[in-house]
């Protein structure tokens, strides 16, 4: 093996020892990954690289898009040992996609608002895509993103149609009517009716993220952990613990007290 040893390596030595990790001479496991083997490495890495950005620690970041990088640039040399393309191709695309993106930047175009940009690179992508129609619009978002943020795409994507209402007020009409009709359909005992408007009401729910200027994917994630801190000061205090199976529902309408009456001191 010709491996030359340094004090500060680049992108084109990340490249050279993935291609060393991958020859016959290079380690067992590397050499038998496909694309489909590492896909949920890749997506694994870049939730590591935004829980770095969420705790804004900057060395925990720059290892995580680190190992980001080192998946981008495996398969590209997957890409590459089938004769499709190399890591440098990569590059080329996305550096020319950013300068036909940007006509404002690198052209004459006029944008002085973010929302003007944003509209310019929409008309930009569906004409470079050929996307004639908001449903082919709305068929390229990827099935792979979180449902919460896919569904909010979709749904700012309908909303350049006349076809979906784009009045806050309608959106929050189309939430309580989905509320309620869940709500019968529970009280009904219909199940998979359940599922669906449970379902229905999650989608409307997510519509009101751009009336509100939100991003709810993230919302829900911050709740999560407000969650977790306010269940910890509950335990803390003292006021949960575990209980007998069978003390469960007096416990609990006891414990409902306790956290009542400790918030209205504290308040």
């Amino acid at each position: 093996m010709r491996f030359e040893f340094k004090e500060r390596y680049d992108v084109k030595d990340l490249i050279e020892i993935v291609k060393i990790l991958r020859s016959p001479e290079g380690c067992p496991w590397d050499k038998e990954q496909t694309h489909d083997s590492i896909r949920k490495d890749f997506i694994e890495e870049v939730y590591e690289a935004v829980e770095a950005i969420d705790q804004k620690d900057t060395e925990h970041l720059r290892e995580e898009l680190g190992d980001v990088l080192l998946q981008v640039v495996f398969h590209s040399v997957l890409e590459e040992e089938k004769g499709s393309f190399v890591f440098d191709d990569v590059a080329d695309e996305v550096c020319k996609k950013m300068i036909l993106r940007h006509p404002h930047v690198f052209g004459d175009v006029k944008a002085e608002t973010k929302e003007q940009v944003l509209n310019n690179w929409e008309k930009i992508k569906m004409k470079t895509n050929s996307i004639k129609t908001i449903a082919e619009s709305m068929d390229e978002v990827s099935r792979a993103l979180p449902s919460l943020m896919r569904a909010e795409k979709l749904i700012k994507k309908a909303r350049t149609s006349f076809l979906i209402s784009s009045e806050a007020e309608t959106a929050f009409g189309a939430v309580q009517e989905a509320l309620d009709v869940l709500k019968e359909a529970y009280e009904d005992g219909d199940k998979e009716l359940c599922k669906d408007e449970l379902g229905r009401l999650l989608f409307t729910v997510a519509g009101l993220s751009e009336f509100t200027d939100s991003d709810c994917e993230k919302l829900l994630y911050d709740t999560c952990e407000e969650f977790i801190n306010e269940f910890k000061g509950n335990e803390d205090v003292g006021i949960l613990k575990v209980l007998e199976i069978q003390d469960l529902p007096a416990e609990a309408d006891r414990i409902r007290k306790e956290i009542s009456e400790k918030s209205k001191q504290e308040d």
